[in-house]
């Protein structure tokens, strides 16, 4: 995909504190885009708001806060206005084990995080886009989303969710936007790195991922409503 929008987009990204969510910010960022970013590790966020500044924004929540979520929201959307992509990047790793060895507070925080996470967002942004009439969300999913494996069933179990919350979300958006439910590839994330080990550092790190991944999701637009999308 090229992209075909060159005026600067106002960008949200959950998860913005690391990863994948970290290196997107910096990208948008670098080609002159708005961002406007969420994560619950303080310090990094600190450090990428002094990094970046203003008109970039940079807040500590917890998705899975439904309240916290609430309030942000409602403070983004005043001071930055609707955005224009919404990308739902926040997510949690079970450790790899057994299904029935995963702790039960253990699971409920990756069901908390990954799916009601995405819910709470989308239920306190999207209205706003939707009366805009305009503007594209990006659930993060994954390969294990789309098929499974041994000892990460509680993550399956949630990307698996998303996938089915963005392909339904996209049949109750009006024209003019769009859902899409994405499966970023396999990226050396710490992440990976806790089901991979070492193997991980095979496959390229955020930073070259970004580069390739936010022209990509620039490029996303109507046509793309519903479409299980993977960046190659």
């Amino acid at each position: 995909m090229t992209t075909r929008r060159t005026e600067p987009r106002r960008v949200l990204i959950t998860g913005a504190s690391r990863g994948l969510g970290h290196a997107m910010a910096e990208e948008f960022a670098r080609l002159g885009h708005v961002v406007i970013g969420c994560g619950r590790s303080h310090k990094p966020l600190e450090a990428l708001q002094a990094r970046l500044g203003a008109p970039h924004r940079f807040d500590v929540v917890d998705v899975a806060d439904d309240a916290a979520v609430k309030a942000w929201a409602a403070d983004v959307l005043e001071s930055h206005g609707t955005p224009d992509l919404l990308l739902n990047n926040a997510a949690l790793m079970n450790r790899n084990a057994p299904l029935w060895k995963v702790p039960a507070r253990e699971f409920d925080s990756v069901i908390d995080v990954n799916i009601k996470g995405t819910a709470n967002v989308l239920r306190h942004f999207v209205p706003a886009m939707v009366k805009a009439g305009r503007g594209v969300i990006v659930n993060f999913s994954s390969g294990w989303g789309r098929a499974v494996d041994a000892e990460v069933a509680p993550y399956c179990a949630t990307k698996w969710a998303i996938e089915g919350l963005t392909r339904a979300l996209a049949l109750e958006l009006p024209a003019g936007m769009a859902a899409v439910p994405l499966n970023p590839g396999i990226i050396d994330t710490a992440m990976l790195r806790s089901c991979f080990g070492e193997g991980a550092g095979g496959y390229p790190g955020p930073e070259e991922w970004a580069r390739q991944a936010v022209p990509f999701l620039l490029a996303l637009g109507p046509r793309h409503n519903g479409k299980p999308l993977t960046v190659e």
